[in-house]
């Protein structure tokens, strides 16, 4: 339906010949007319006020595209030409009201989806309903903060594609992977898969958050890969080093000077003897723990004692054979901060518990 002849030739001669302030002014009035009723307005009025401000904004600047967006998006018949027009804009700040409102159409979503910025990407992951269509999009193209934003939306449909998208990311990102693991629509397969690839940090996180009847999966998950350690670790005599470290022990409480000292010397196996003791986990296990390829295993048995991060340097630099660069270093110290002592705690009580030394 076309704007009534009337109102045309004014119209025709801001958008020709108007200022832009003239131009703003008469977009503002016009919405303001809208909004005043656009409850009781039907389909043919809409599309009206659809044809005014689509002539309108077509020759506007971004600030009064972005406010007459803000004003449009909680309508919920807002013109629907202009609502695609704005949702397409280049610019977020027009954009992004109209991206998160439930008014825009799917096909501008995928579009928007496919073509614009990861701000507009980021602005699509928060929305109340994501199609499993638009989460594939989003998850393959969106860069970090988008897949950490969409897989903590509960309200996002993720297709089994997505899902393996974002497993296959979360690998190089352990925030990602706790998201991920959270998620209670996740396929078994594909949180199998997740578990077995994370770092020991995120998978003992997940234990301790997860819902009583996803622990018993992940408590299974976590004992395989416990024995697939065990199968690959090569035996120590910790004989001398723990009648050492016990005869330590009973002449007065082992602490976290003697841990610091015996790493810092270089006597792995004292080291592992006295975290052995400290830990009250059984000294093969933490021989395999501490000497396999990851460094979160230092960093939970570290936390679980209220050991500090200068300890922890110097355990990981001892262990036998390990190469220990900075970068690996740093991102140790990142995960060390992060990890609470109730959780680490959590996590040793589990390792106590499955070698038969718990209470």
């Amino acid at each position: 339906m076309g704007a009534p002849a009337s109102l045309l030739p004014e119209l025709e001669d801001v958008v020709q010949h108007g200022t832009a302030e003239k131009r703003a002014e008469t977009l503002r009035r016009v919405t303001g007319l809208f909004l005043d009723s656009a409850a009781a307005f039907n389909d043919d009025h809409v599309a009206l006020f659809d044809d005014v401000i689509g002539c309108l904004i077509d020759e506007i600047e971004a600030k009064a595209l972005a406010e007459l967006a803000r004003r449009l998006a909680p309508i919920a018949n807002a013109p629907k030409g202009v609502v695609s027009k704005l949702a397409r804009n280049d610019d977020i700040d027009v954009a992004g009201p109209l991206i998160k409102s439930a008014n825009i159409a799917d096909a501008d979503l995928m579009h928007i989806a496919s073509t614009k910025s990861q701000a507009h990407l980021l602005a699509l992951s928060v929305r109340k309903e994501v199609s499993e269509a638009l989460s594939e999009v989003l998850v393959t193209r969106g860069d970090r903060e988008v897949a950490r934003s969409i897989a903590t939306n509960p309200q996002a449909r993720l297709s089994e594609a997505a899902f393996n998208t974002l497993v296959r990311r979360a690998e190089q990102d352990g925030v990602l992977a706790e998201k991920v693991g959270m998620r209670t629509d996740i396929p078994p397969r594909l949180f199998r898969q997740l578990l077995m690839q994370a770092s020991d940090v995120v998978q003992k996180r997940l234990l301790a958050e997860a819902r009583p009847e996803t622990q018993a999966e992940i408590r299974k998950v976590l004992a395989k890969v416990t024995d697939e350690v065990a199968v690959k670790a090569t035996p120590r005599n910790y004989t001398a080093a723990l009648a050492s470290v016990r005869a330590l022990h009973k002449e007065r409480k082992l602490g976290e000077q003697d841990i610091f000292d015996y790493a810092t010397a270089g006597k792995y196996e004292e080291t592992i003897a006295g975290l052995a003791t400290v830990c009250a986990v059984p000294v093969e296990v933490v021989d395999r723990l501490v000497n396999g390829e990851r460094a979160d295993p230092v960093l939970i048995l570290a936390r679980s004692a209220g050991f500090g991060w200068p300890t922890v340097r110097a355990i990981i630099k001892s262990r036998s054979g390990a190469k220990v660069s900075s970068q690996m270093l740093d991102a140790a110290h990142e995960n060390f901060e992060r990890l609470t002592a109730a959780t680490a705690q959590r996590v040793v009580r589990f390792w106590q518990v499955r070698q038969g030394t718990g209470e």
